[in-house]
């Protein structure tokens, strides 16, 4: 099937470096649009759907692929490998960290840098590690979603949204939500929120920029902190933030520190291509 029509891709700018973007759990390539601007004056930008969401090709979704997310991140390598022709600096939200992680494991030579916006390994509390949930916490909201997917996203939409002085951010992330087929949504969700990448954070050598909210109800500070000493070569940045997708409620503060980062290591950066 053509990359394109399975994963909805857009090219924006032409710069020698690629910038690929990747979104969150029941969102789609829309939600960058406060940053691609900025980066697309100076690189060429990759905006792309997951499977099963945006407008991607739905027919491309299968059930047992996108069992887990290294279906995910195998569509992304194939991404990459189309799009690229040099390493690149992966911008994920939320799940999409993850995926990036998998796939940096599978093709490490594609990735010069990771940017994790509200990334987790870990979604439930184990022992000393805090993940922010309990596994009965994500199995009644793994039941609530299942049941009656429409009234989940209504109320969970704007909470996981949070920026109270913007509410029609959550008014647009619960249509994002609504517009998404329930049962993939719910088969999606469900690989997202059991999902366990702890152990996969050592192998992952390429420099990456962790930019954790203040107050995510999603992903919790505890969980930035874990990450950064898990990652080998990461940096932690603490936006100030209610919610867990900055790069809509806290957007000049997501370029900026994505700018100072890249600039950090424009050397190496320059250095693998």
């Amino acid at each position: 099937m053509n990359l394109q029509q399975r994963n909805n891709i857009h090219v924006l700018g032409s710069g020698s470096t690629t910038v690929v973007f990747a979104h969150g759990f029941g969102c789609d390539q829309n939600m960058w649009r406060f940053l691609t601007p900025v980066f697309a004056d100076r690189y060429k930008v990759v905006l792309f759907d997951l499977v099963g969401s945006g407008r991607s090709d739905l027919s491309a979704y299968d059930t047992e692929k996108y069992s887990s997310l290294q279906g995910y991140a195998d569509d992304l390598v194939e991404i990459i490998r189309e799009t690229a022709d040099s390493p690149i600096i992966f911008v994920g939200h939320s799940v999409s960290t993850m995926i990036g992680v998998l796939a940096d494991i599978a093709a490490p030579e594609l990735f010069a840098l990771h940017i994790m916006v509200g990334p987790s390994p870990c979604y439930i509390n184990d022992g000393d590690y805090i993940g922010g949930f309990t596994r009965a916490d994500i199995e009644s909201l793994l039941n609530a979603l299942e049941s009656n997917y429409l009234g989940w996203s209504s109320t969970m939409a704007p909470a996981i949204m949070g920026a109270p002085g913007k509410p029609e951010l959550g008014e647009e992330l619960t249509n994002s939500f609504c517009s998404t087929d329930p049962d993939i949504a719910a088969q999606f969700a469900r690989v997202t929120f059991l999902s366990d990448n702890r152990a996969d954070l050592p192998e992952v050598k390429t420099p990456a920029l962790i930019l954790q909210c203040s107050d995510d109800i999603i992903a919790p500070l505890s969980v930035g902190s874990y990450l950064h000493e898990a990652l080998p070569n990461s940096v932690l940045r603490i936006v100030d933030n209610v919610g867990h997708c900055p790069h809509l409620s806290e957007p000049e503060a997501c370029i900026r520190e994505i700018r100072n980062f890249i600039l950090d290591f424009d050397s190496a950066l320059h250095a693998r291509s």
